[in-house]
């Protein structure tokens, strides 16, 4: 592979030395290809998968024109969820820090309208959002887009997925008609196309072909009859014991179906769907991440924009009609090098979909025998963490190492029994070995973070 330094590219000095602390040296294919056309200001079509490093790209190229002295908004990025929408600017921030006085604003629903409002009127370089709040910001004046220079539309294809077409279309008519242009997707639907045609001056287009990945994924294919489909998740769940684990199913009713016959039949399992509120969507992800449920059923919709490492396996509970979302739910197992492994379920009427992943896998399918598996879990799968909520947050200055140290000062647990501490404005969530997480809510309830009692509940 040429060698692709960040040091051939019109970069600010501040913004190499931030690549070079972050260990940024080599352009990945995406960030070599896209951003001299980017940095070109000309507008882009950019087709790569999950973790090619587009956030990046995109990131470099609309911090680098940005006026720091003039706070008004210079850059878009459009998300399809709000865990895609803080990612990406927690990437942007990170990006950002060797530049001066650099401000970036997420916008999202599931959070007060207000205190985006007033961070808005205090003025903000680039704003990074779900179509939805942003809109509505639009529509009650308190955003402003006259000012825009780039707009991004980062995972293009989810948020048409999402229904999205029409807020889209009305941010972009409320933003400069000379602006630059970025669209980023997965997949190339034919609603990328009308929206390209309708919004995009002469737009260049890179498409990054899947390489071999750094994960090397295992795919188990295994014919069923559609009233099988339960009773054959139990069965490989019984034979690898895989934890954490995603199960993709292809509607809600079908997620809410498949979680219950797993809570029944001992597994811990959780359901993530777009009919959630947004606050049982953070919750189910932060359990899933900390370790706290060990099956994560989920619509691709509702799914997109989770980035979790080590998750153990991906189960296909129904093929996807489209092979490359097929690609993009199995590029989930594995991750960070780790070797990944992909089971799929395919019932009779399925079988062209399979025959489609087969082409463009350009090999054989691995097919087994759903009778050579266990017919039961001989125990049950159990996550190997609990969770305790605690009722303060930020907005109570906690921090997670208050938590810590009332964990295990005060409370006298091992350190190696605490697991993730995430903490959000108003809540806390701990994650607890869960063998001691009794012990733990029992010795917080009679105990004091911070020199304060909390409410406290083991989720």
């Amino acid at each position: 592979m040429n060698s692709s330094p960040f040091s051939l590219l019109p970069l600010p000095a501040s913004l190499l030395t931030t690549l070079e602390h972050l260990g940024y040296s080599q352009m990945t294919p995406i960030q070599a290809q896209s951003l001299p056309v980017i940095l070109a200001g000309n507008d882009l079509i950019a087709r790569s998968r999950t973790g090619s490093g587009k956030t990046a790209a995109f990131g470099i190229g609309l911090l680098t024109p940005l006026n720091p002295a003039f706070f008004g908004c210079q850059a878009l990025v459009l998300s399809p969820t709000r865990e895609l929408a803080t990612q990406t600017a927690t990437a942007l921030r990170t990006l950002a820090r060797g530049m001066p006085n650099i401000k970036i604003i997420t916008l999202c629903g599931g959070t007060p309208f207000g205190p985006q409002a007033a961070s808005l009127e205090q003025g903000a370089h680039v704003i990074v959002g779900t179509p939805g709040r942003v809109k509505d910001h639009l529509d009650r004046g308190t955003l402003n887009l006259g000012d825009v220079n780039c707009l991004v539309l980062d995972e293009a294809d989810r948020m048409l997925d999402m229904g999205f077409y029409d807020p889209i279309s009305d941010i972009i008519s409320k933003a400069p008609a000379r602006r630059q242009t970025l669209l980023f997707s997965a997949t190339y639907p034919e609603g990328i196309e009308a929206l390209a045609a309708r919004f995009m001056r002469d737009p260049q287009t890179i498409t990054i072909e899947d390489a071999t990945p750094s994960n090397p994924i295992t795919q188990r294919f295994y014919e069923v009859q559609p009233e099988q489909r339960m009773q054959a998740v139990i069965r490989l769940l019984a034979r690898d014991r895989p934890q954490p684990c995603i199960a993709f199913c292809h509607t809600r009713q079908q997620c809410q179906d498949v979680q219950q016959f797993l809570a029944g039949n001992g597994v811990s399992a959780l359901a993530l769907h777009g009919d959630m509120e947004q606050r049982e969507r953070d919750q189910v992800l932060a359990l899933f991440a900390n370790q706290s449920c060990s099956v994560l059923v989920a619509t691709d919709v509702a799914a997109r924009g989770i980035d979790i490492e080590g998750v153990a396996a991906v189960i296909n509970i129904e093929l996807s009609p489209d092979p490359a979302i097929h690609t993009h739910r199995i590029g989930r197992s594995g991750r960070a090098g780790q070797p990944g492994l992909a089971i799929s379920l395919v019932a009779p009427a399925e079988q062209g979909r399979a025959r489609s992943i087969e082409t463009n896998l350009g090999k054989p399918l691995e097919w087994h025998a759903l009778d050579k598996l266990p017919e039961r879990l001989d125990s049950p799968l159990l996550a190997p963490m609990r969770t305790i909520s605690i009722g303060g947050g930020r907005k109570e200055k906690v921090r997670p190492g208050d938590l810590l140290g009332a964990l295990t000062g005060e409370a006298g647990l091992p350190g190696e029994a605490i697991g993730k501490i995430s903490i959000s404005d108003f809540q806390a969530l701990v994650a607890i070995r869960w063998d001691l997480a009794n012990v733990a809510l029992q010795r917080l309830e009679e105990g004091k973070i911070k020199g304060r009692r909390f409410k406290v509940r083991l989720l």
